[in-house]
């Protein structure tokens, strides 16, 4: 495990929130819905996080700046370090009942994600990962999944809510995927796919039309097992194109040429 004071900070905000979120999942039916925008649902489960994860992450780095999903950009007087705090990725599963979804928070340093964490709460696994000390599940080192042959390979995907993206584009690029992998699933949380592909339980990943509190700590997660990230289309940085593909280094590359052609 890593051990500093910056991933005890982390770890401890997060598992504060997540002591809620069990409390409320438990109680699924009479949480207070509100409704966004079309599929994107807000809970009460998922403001009470938020207000735990600001207030215990504000008071342990009291300069730094937060970028979150329910209350926005909040600027800090360090304009160098950066929380991007996800309170509960996988909100339509939560709601649903679907024991899936976590909380997930990482840190922007200099337009660097350095440390990373998620928390599972359901399953009680938490994913660590500070940059150059490697990516861990509980006790755990990470690694990416060696297999080298799409025909063997497990791939997931996200799919855009309604209104936002392109469910056409997502169609045929499910379709090229589908006619060369293994399987193809899709879970419901983007922090828990990029998880995924760090410890090896899935080969690939792509999601379009992200926001950075989506995949800051899965990215690192995945870099830090050995794995390689990028846009959806293959470009350097998926926080600033809102997109991703990973995968250990042949897959990856593979899935990028398929979403290109596809694209083309």
């Amino acid at each position: 495990m890593i051990v500093s004071p910056l991933m005890t900070v982390m770890v401890d905000a997060v598992r504060k929130a997540a002591r809620g979120l069990k409390r409320d999942f438990g109680e699924i039916e009479n949480l207070q819905v509100s409704r966004k925008g079309p599929g994107d649902f807000v809970t009460a489960a998922d403001r009470k996080a938020e207000a735990t994860l600001r207030e215990a992450l504000m008071k342990a780095r009291p300069g730094y700046g937060l970028v979150m999903e329910e209350s926005g950009i909040i600027e800090g007087q360090d304009k160098t370090h950066t929380w991007h705090v996800d309170p509960l990725d996988g909100t339509t599963n939560f709601l649903h009942g679907v024991p899936h979804f976590c909380i997930s928070v990482g840190l922007e340093r200099e337009g660097t994600i350095v440390a990373a964490v998620i928390y599972e709460p359901i399953k009680d696994e938490l994913y660590l990962a500070e940059r150059g000390k490697g990516a861990f599940l509980n006790n755990k080192r990470l690694r990416v999944a060696a297999r080298q042959d799409l025909a063997d390979a497990l791939a997931l995907y996200g799919s855009p809510y309604l209104g936002r993206g392109s469910h056409p584009r997502l169609l045929k690029e499910l379709a090229a995927v589908m006619a060369v992998t293994g399987g193809v699933r899709q879970t419901g949380s983007a922090a828990l796919d990029l998880a995924a592909v760090a410890c090896g339980r899935a080969d690939l990943y792509w999601e379009r039309d992200l926001q950075t509190w989506d995949m800051a700590a899965g990215l690192l997660l995945v870099r830090e097992a050995g794995g390689f990230a990028s846009s959806a289309d293959g470009g350097a940085d998926p926080m600033t194109a809102r997109s991703v593909a990973c995968g250990n280094e042949v897959l990856q590359r593979e899935l990028v040429a398929i979403l290109r052609k596809v694209g083309g």
